[in-house]
């Protein structure tokens, strides 16, 4: 049965390890460290590393874990990102199997945040990278605010009952705006107590639910009257397109 275990890095990454019988593939390992030293407590074998994007917290570990694992190891990852590690560039229609864990996963193209960013979906998850975040969403680095509102929305189109897993811990403070923007949002107000009790446990917030980022996410709810309103007085004027919304809370958040 397949389990997903995060490990931690840097600051508040996460590297996503899957791990079935012996075997473990790891998305997003941006340390070798730390996944060397899980890998050798529970006595796995690395058999796939997937990248979503070329950011060095990402993909820093790369090259450390093939030099220990072996260079026969598939590394999967954007195909029009800089990334010289990988084995295996994919894109959108594009299928990552990886058979010593018994998963596949479907390739979305999601830029925004980076110009060809990925996200893989599969076995009931989603590995997003810093795209969507949990009651959040990636600063606009490389692409424009279409491009990401439209990945976003590309998302938030699969099940409700999708686990989400993101790149960085940045829960609570992403709830902080949230609440700026949704003051009167009552799920908010549960997420946050729900999430900081994980926090003081010393447990991730993640993952969560597309159903729970569509109740609470502001950039999942672009079209809620409550979120077009606080844009417009954000902005000093009237927005009409969701992306226009979308662009006024992503500058509004980066001021935050």
């Amino acid at each position: 049965m397949l389990q997903v275990v995060p490990v931690k890095a840097f600051k508040d990454n996460y590297i996503w390890t899957l791990r079935a019988g012996g075997n473990a593939a790891v998305v997003d390992p941006g340390d070798a460290a730390p996944v060397l030293d899980y890998l050798g407590k529970e006595g796995l074998r690395l058999c796939a590393i997937l990248a979503t994007h070329h950011h060095a917290d990402h993909v820093g570990g790369v090259a450390a874990l093939l030099e220990v694992a072996g260079k026969g190891v598939p590394v999967y990852g954007p195909k029009r990102e800089p990334i010289p590690t990988l084995t295996h560039p994919v894109s959108e229609g594009d299928e990552v199997k990886v058979p010593e864990i018994g998963a596949s996963f479907s390739v979305l193209d999601i830029p925004g945040h980076t110009r060809a960013h990925i996200a893989y979906y599969g076995a009931g998850a989603l590995f997003c990278g810093d795209t969507l975040f949990a009651c959040g969403c990636g600063r606009v680095f490389e692409g424009t605010p279409e491009q990401m509102y439209a990945s976003l929305e590309k998302l938030a189109a699969l099940p409700d009952e999708t686990k989400v897993y993101c790149g960085h811990e940045y829960t609570l403070a992403n709830i902080g705006f949230a609440k700026a923007v949704e003051p009167e949002n009552r799920a908010l107000v549960e997420r946050e107590a729900r999430d900081r009790r994980l926090r003081e446990a010393g447990r991730p917030t993640l993952p969560s639910t597309l159903g729970e980022e569509k109740a609470t996410n502001p950039f999942l709810r672009c079209r809620q009257r409550p979120v077009v309103e606080s844009a417009n007085k954000y902005l000093g004027e009237r927005l009409g397109a969701p992306a226009q919304v979308f662009a006024a809370i992503r500058e509004w958040k980066n001021r935050f």
